[in-house]
């Protein structure tokens, strides 16, 4: 069976001044009368009559939600199963009735599934950001100047030792930093004049 309705029951009662009543869920079964009319006083059970094909239209259509199976098949349920149903109260699970379409009825019940979007698997990341390697410093200031770390000591006037212990430890105390950065200014403006002094030298020339 498709369609599974654990714990979905039709229980029928009837009262001892003679009232019926029907419930699906704990809830009253609708009569759907502005569907399928064959009865004008509700819901009927132990005879073939019009207010037992009712009773039978109304539990057909509820697990169904198909109004031409309930109304094609709503005489045959009666006789097989409604007008049966001798007792004052009696239980008959959605189950139950919609194995009887799934054996009785030409119609196949079809079930909506919901549509499922096929998306390209990407792998699982981790929510924890993987954290980049940390740039030396000391490798990246002389790697900008194409010079070495012992060039680099030179130029700062510190022993060797020292710029080494800078780029073990990844890390330019303050003031060397600021050592590095007017060195650093002073080659862009070295350059600036070089390149300033060879453009005069080419206009002399010409």
């Amino acid at each position: 069976m498709a369609i599974s309705m654990n714990n979905h029951v039709f229980k029928g009662h009837k009262a001892l001044l003679g009232s019926k009543y029907v419930t699906y869920g704990e809830l009253e079964l609708p009569t759907r009368f502005e569907m399928y009319q064959k009865s004008n006083s509700g819901f009927d059970w132990g005879t073939g009559g019009s207010a037992s094909m009712q009773l039978s239209f109304a539990m057909l259509y509820q697990v169904s939600h198909n109004k031409e199976l309930a109304e094609e098949n709503a005489v045959k349920f009666t006789t097989n199963i409604v007008s049966k149903l001798n007792a004052r109260d009696w239980i008959l699970s959605a189950n139950e009735v919609l194995q009887w379409i799934d054996d009785n009825c030409e119609q196949t019940l079809k079930v909506e599934k919901p549509t499922v979007v096929m998306k390209r698997l990407q792998p699982i990341r981790s929510s924890r950001k993987t954290k980049k390697p940390k740039t030396n410093v000391v490798k990246e200031v002389c790697k900008k100047l194409s010079i070495t770390q012992k060039n680099l000591a030179e130029i700062l006037e510190v022993p060797e030792g020292t710029v080494s212990s800078w780029a073990v430890k990844n890390e330019i105390p303050r003031l060397g930093k600021k050592a590095i950065e007017f060195y650093i200014l002073n080659v862009k403006n070295q350059k600036i004049v070089d390149s300033y002094r060879s453009f005069k030298q080419l206009l002399e020339a010409s």
